[in-house]
């Protein structure tokens, strides 16, 4: 018999920006693009349109939004947003994530608290250095070799940043694209962020998880996203090829 287990992730941070510039981005179609993940031209602009497939239950801009899934043997996901800005120009967000997970619920849980700290440090990194631009995202998942344990260090190895910590300065090379300078901006054993003048570079090491790894960069240049994409998924399939 598969167990369902409820689960709640809250987190409170304070971010670098008003508070209509954090509902923008967690509100709109093109602000998920520049943080999270694409979810469609979905710009919810009252309760009961969709976002991201959910149903907006909280529309109070730019105050308090959620959104509501409800599906089968009592699964449901919902997530809610509560802004509150404060005096200085920054502004406080309050996120919780809530929901149903089925079988290995203690690793997908696991893997959800961590996406999540991932996720909102990237908002806060969008909102001091890339706020109001439009972002071009390019996802990537490595092949099924990349689900090994040691998985994550060879990419970090092949990017030449394993021994960067937080903060340092490194140079990227990736075949088929022009090398670009940046600063680890994040790093956590299963996680890893670049930052650089022109986007946000994320790297999951989903192998901690049992999943192959995946990239999702945020781009806010003029680039021609099929050849970003083009050329990160061969750098992924070439770094774990299998002979």
């Amino acid at each position: 018999m598969i167990m369902n287990h409820r689960f709640e992730i809250r987190r409170t941070v304070e971010l670098p920006a008003t508070p209509e510039q954090i509902w923008q981005a967690v509100a709109t179609g093109s602000g998920h693009q520049a943080w999270l993940f694409p979810s469609g031209d979905d710009t919810p602009s009252a309760v009961g349109d969709t976002s991201m497939g959910h149903r907006v239950e909280a529309f109070d801009p730019p105050r308090h939004f959620k959104a509501h899934l409800e599906g089968e043997d009592g699964f449901f996901n919902t997530l809610e947003y509560l802004i509150e800005g404060r005096d200085g120009g920054t502004t406080v967000l309050r996120y919780m994530h809530s929901g149903v997970l089925v079988e290995d619920w203690e690793n997908q849980y696991d893997a959800a608290e961590k996406h999540t700290d991932f996720y909102l440090h990237t908002l806060g990194q969008y909102l001091e250095h890339f706020s109001g631009r439009e972002a071009t995202y390019i996802g990537a998942e490595a092949p099924a070799a990349s689900s090994a344990p040691e998985a994550f260090a060879a990419l970090q190895r092949q990017l030449g940043v394993e021994h960067a910590a937080e903060g340092e300065a490194v140079t990227v090379e990736i075949p088929g694209l022009e090398p670009f300078e940046g600063v680890i901006d994040y790093r956590r054993p299963a996680f890893l962020g670049i930052r650089s003048s022109e986007g946000l570079y994320r790297f999951f090491g989903r192998n901690a998880f049992g999943l192959p790894i995946g990239l999702g960069h945020h781009l806010f240049s003029t680039v021609d996203a099929e050849a970003q994409q083009r050329a990160w998924s061969d750098w992924l399939n070439g770094v774990f090829a299998v002979a």
